[in-house]
């Protein structure tokens, strides 16, 4: 059979056509069968600052952004209230200082109020009620239990701070006795035997740190997830709890309480009781893994 060449040039044409349209003659990429999903980005890491709140009875939460620090006293530490003279306020237990690497993590914003712990917990142990003020007269144990819930509740590694973590939030980059400038501004940041009356007060009412955090000199006394250590000798360097070679059985509480003079509420300030006691000035506050 003979084709002219006329209609050899016609089904030339037809063949070009057939595979210029889309899905004709060609193969799919690869990107076309990734379901949308799959192309979307991955989310970065929350910025420092920003605020979380998991579930409507939920603490707030900040980020805390990751970093080092010279964690402890030296010997000699402290000032006056004009902020100038220095004077011994640095206790043996608070040394020796030693610089330690903190990841990024999300801590309370507040310590952890009657209202949110009674909406979990069912119940309010504090001596002194109100619906904002800190929950007190909590022990390590409550506050583990509570936490717990907290996890279970939103999915989340809610946790006690470890020392470091709490300490690092606390001075917030600062290398001074508080987590501002001097012991002038205090009674803007605190509550302290000076300035409380003699009782605990509704959280957030005075000022915050760089990082946000708000009461974490005075209030209440807050516990941390370590077992207490005499010194820092062998302690962890990457912000991690101290919870291995514990000498006696004592927990850690931090940040002092409405009762106590100022230079036991400074940012290096570490007390032991034991783990199942509790009292009207311990409360805490919650960390949570990002």
């Amino acid at each position: 059979m003979t084709i002219s060449l006329h209609g050899a040039w016609v089904w030339v044409w037809v063949i070009l056509l057939s595979l210029a349209q889309p899905g004709w003659g060609q193969t799919p990429s690869a990107k076309s069968a990734i379901p949308e999903a799959f192309e979307r980005p991955a989310q970065g890491p929350m910025a420092p600052g920003t605020t979380i709140k998991d579930c409507p009875e939920c603490p707030d939460l900040v980020v805390v952004p990751g970093g080092s620090f010279w964690m402890g006293s030296s010997a000699g530490t402290g000032a006056n209230a004009a902020g100038t003279a220095k004077a011994p306020w640095g206790q043996p237990n608070e040394m020796p200082q030693h610089r330690v690497e903190v990841p990024a993590f999300a801590m309370g914003k507040h310590e952890v109020t009657q209202e949110q712990w009674t909406a979990l917990m069912g119940e309010n142990p504090s001596f002194r009620k109100a619906r904002n003020l800190p929950v007190e007269n909590v022990n390590w144990h409550d506050a583990q239990a509570y936490v717990r819930k907290l996890s279970d509740k939103t999915q989340k590694n809610y946790r006690l701070p470890s020392e470091a973590e709490w300490e690092y939030a606390a001075r917030a980059g600062t290398r001074t006795e508080w987590g501002f400038a001097h012991q002038i501004a205090l009674g803007d940041y605190a509550w302290y035997h000076a300035v409380s009356e003699g009782k605990t007060h509704p959280v957030g009412l005075k000022l915050p740190n760089a990082y946000g955090l708000f009461d974490v000199h005075g209030n209440v006394w807050e516990w941390v997830e370590d077992c207490y250590h005499s010194h820092y000798g062998g302690a962890p360097t990457d912000g991690t709890a101290w919870k291995t070679g514990c000498g006696v059985p004592y927990g850690v509480i931090r940040g002092g309480s409405f009762d106590l003079v100022p230079q036991l509420v400074r940012s290096a300030v570490r007390y032991w009781i034991y783990p199942n006691q509790r009292a009207y000035y311990i409360g805490f506050r919650v960390a949570r893994d990002l």
